[in-house]
């Protein structure tokens, strides 16, 4: 099937690995032009060089939550791509730590990241995306906004603060006909996971390890997910054909979903 996007003017942010560098791959593969941004555009570069040779590729460092800097992202985006058609907010981590571990500065840090890191992002993109025919924006959520672990406390509260205000932007911005959904993502091995288990000085493979993680949360599927899997439905988001699609979440877990 033509997803429709060859031409289209694709933003992305943590675009240096992961679920990030995946969707930009499937964009090139299906004629997007891309605008990639990562905190080291060292490494950007390095992981994107790929892609050049099938499409417009630009790409810099920005920190998305600092205002200023995600403004000169977009605006040099607009001017080499000559607009925008989607925009992907991917930047973000995990804090695996409880309340009682976690100090006040990290926790703003985390709100920090979670709310301005799309927040910036959706602000200085909305002139462009509201000029496009198809303007959608994917915010890159988890599940974890709506079923909060002890373990990772301070990230599910301000996901879940990420998912309410995502729809609130898809309620403003569908007068201006752009598109906003989430996709909530499971467990996904990316590199922060890779970290962990080299860190965890088991003797198990990953797959085991992580296995045994999958079961003990109780994902259906009894595994990780993989970037790949996350890019395909970000990718069908950002398509025109899903244009009647809008504040709208899907869940990509494996079945990790305890609510209705």
């Amino acid at each position: 099937m033509d997803l429709q996007l060859k031409g289209r003017r694709i933003l992305i942010t943590g675009a240096s690995s992961g679920i990030g560098l995946a969707t930009a791959t499937m964009l090139a593969n299906e004629g997007a032009r891309l605008a990639l941004c990562a905190r080291d555009e060292k490494r950007l570069r390095a992981a994107t060089e790929g892609l050049a040779d099938t499409t417009d590729v630009v790409t810099a460092s920005c920190d998305v939550t600092q205002r200023a800097s995600v403004e000169r992202f977009v605006d040099d985006a607009v001017a080499q791509l000559g607009g925008l058609d989607g925009v992907v907010c991917n930047a973000g981590r995990s804090l695996m730590s409880t309340l009682d571990e976690t100090s006040d500065d990290e926790i703003r840090a985390e709100f920090d990241l979670k709310i301005f890191g799309a927040l910036n992002v959706v602000r200085a993109s909305r002139k462009a995306l509201a000029s496009s025919d198809a303007g959608s924006i994917v915010v890159v959520n988890a599940i974890l906004s709506r079923q909060p672990e002890s373990r990772l406390a301070v990230t599910a509260a301000a996901r879940a603060a990420l998912l309410n205000l995502t729809r609130s932007i898809a309620n403003d911005l569908s007068a201006e006909h752009i598109r906003v959904n989430s996709v909530l993502l499971g467990l996904i091995d990316t590199g922060q996971w890779q970290r962990r288990h080299a860190d965890s000085d088991t003797d198990r493979s990953f797959p085991e390890w992580s296995g045994e993680i999958a079961a003990d949360r109780g994902i259906g599927l009894g595994r990780f997910g993989t970037a790949e899997e996350l890019a395909f439905p970000i990718t069908t988001l950002l398509s025109p054909r899903s244009s009647y699609i809008t504040g709208a979440s899907l869940d990509v877990g494996g079945g990790v979903h305890r609510y209705v």
